[in-house]
């Protein structure tokens, strides 16, 4: 999965000369792979059809430092559902991988013949038993027990006691700077903060948090790191859990604890499954995106303009950031049955890579996706996924982004990029956002 660059990336016809074959164009006899217009209702997959088989492509983009939208927009061009042969983490399932957006909607709202149970042998080695990797009721069930956590109502309460107050505590340590990076000072430390807050984790070990979630998000392409970070984190949340059996505290690790399923409380697994989930999801994903946007702000002097003199339009900035520079870039699925996407059949029990971040610059949805324009005709994105799995956080990372990139404009005069540092670059495969965002400002 990992290698140089993006343009190592071969293109199929290129692969095709190589082979000895006639590179063709799409009016020849080769399948055709692009996305047909939707009609009201699509109609189910029938793999009876045609025995065509999913073009390959090496998937040669750098997991760390990697640009993949030229291969993506490629892939939409050429082939939007294609197969790999980087096993992309999953042993020895082909993986297909699907880029469009209405094939990436299909695939994710799809339960006859689609599940999550693979993310129990890919991430799931590390987090532990999670509800990525349920379906059907079971799913629901669970689901319901962090659900209340996260509805607007409750999220009203973060706001205040919550949200606002940690990212003020922390623009009081730069406020009189001058000079920062806003990544090192705010955008690692706010929403793992919050997210610490809302579990019942105490916010001076926060930064540990931050940097275990990385390790244990990393863990398909560093399994030692993954699993010692995994562990690490189980031990050290033992002996809170173990306080809240005896004193619980209102939090959500203490709502966990004594929640009950079926008459049946959750075993010590499914605890430390959610734990594992919650507070590197909640963490992860939050900080690369905020930072995104302040890149964006930042690299687009007149949206910051209008942002400054107009903040009703913090909500177009926030939903156009998600769309155009989403954190992270895909989800996993496996197929249960023998099915088709977009007419290729895709075999049961085969991986499916869906790329929601290609889906967001799809070209037949998005008039020129690859900007960022928040004056964009407001339509639905993938950054959240869709169906029975959609990101149950997404509710408090908008709140996070509003509140903090609010008062970081607000308690950050002038704020505009330190010539004299290097730029901020937005890079990654599955995670994406900048390690960097070096700037200057008003003293306050």
């Amino acid at each position: 999965m990992r290698a140089d660059s993006v343009a190592g990336a071969e293109r199929p016809g290129a692969q095709r000369q190589e082979r000895g074959e006639e590179a063709t164009d799409r009016s020849s006899a080769e399948p055709d792979y692009r996305v047909r217009e939707l009609e009201e209702e699509r109609e189910a997959p029938d793999v009876t059809k045609s025995d065509e088989q999913a073009p390959v492509f090496d998937v040669n983009v750098d997991f760390m430092t990697g640009q993949p939208y030229p291969l993506w927009e490629q892939a939409r061009e050429e082939c939007p559902v294609f197969q790999t042969h980087s096993n992309m983490g999953f042993s020895d399932r082909p993986t297909y991988v699907v880029t469009k957006f209405a094939d990436v909607e299909q695939v994710l709202r799809d339960t006859e013949h689609v599940s999550s149970s693979i993310n129990a042998e890919h991430i799931g080695q590390f987090m532990g038993e999670l509800i990525l990797a349920m379906d059907g009721q079971e799913h629901r069930a669970y689901r319901g027990l962090v659900a209340h956590a996260f509805r607007a109502s409750q999220l009203e309460k973060w706001d205040d006691t919550l949200v606002r107050p940690t990212i003020e505590r922390l623009l009081d340590d730069i406020a009189p700077l001058g000079k920062a990076d806003l990544v090192q000072a705010i955008t690692t430390k706010y929403p793992v903060q919050v997210i610490c807050g809302i579990v019942g984790v105490p916010l001076e070990d926060a930064a540990q948090f931050h940097q275990w979630s990385e390790l244990i998000n990393g863990g398909p392409m560093h399994p030692e790191e993954g699993m010692a970070a995994s562990r690490a984190m189980r031990d050290y949340l033992a002996p809170i859990v173990e306080d809240r059996r005896e004193n619980p505290v209102g939090d959500l690790m203490s709502d966990l604890v004594h929640a009950e399923i079926d008459g049946e409380k959750l075993t010590d697994e499914r605890i430390y499954g959610f734990l594992r989930l919650l507070l590197p999801a909640g963490a992860e994903t939050t900080f690369r995106v905020m930072g995104n946007a302040l890149t964006a702000l930042l690299t687009h002097p007149d949206v910051m303009q209008r942002v400054l003199a107009d903040r009703s339009l913090m909500p177009q900035v926030i939903e156009e950031t998600l769309r155009w520079e989403t954190s992270v870039t895909q989800v996993s699925r496996c197929a249960t049955a023998d099915t088709a996407v977009n007419g290729c059949p895709v075999p049961a029990g085969a991986a499916i890579s869906v790329i929601t971040a290609s889906a967001n610059r799809d070209e037949s949805r998005f008039e020129r996706a690859d900007e960022f324009d928040i004056d964009r005709p407001v339509q639905n994105h993938m950054a959240f996924g869709t169906g029975q799995h959609q990101c149950l956080g997404m509710h408090l990372a908008r709140l996070e982004l509003r509140v903090g990139l609010d008062c970081i404009l607000n308690r950050l005069p002038n704020l505009r990029l330190d010539p004299d540092s290097k730029p901020p670059v937005i890079e990654g495969l599955a995670f994406r956002g900048p390690v960097s965002i070096p700037v200057l400002f008003d003293p306050s």
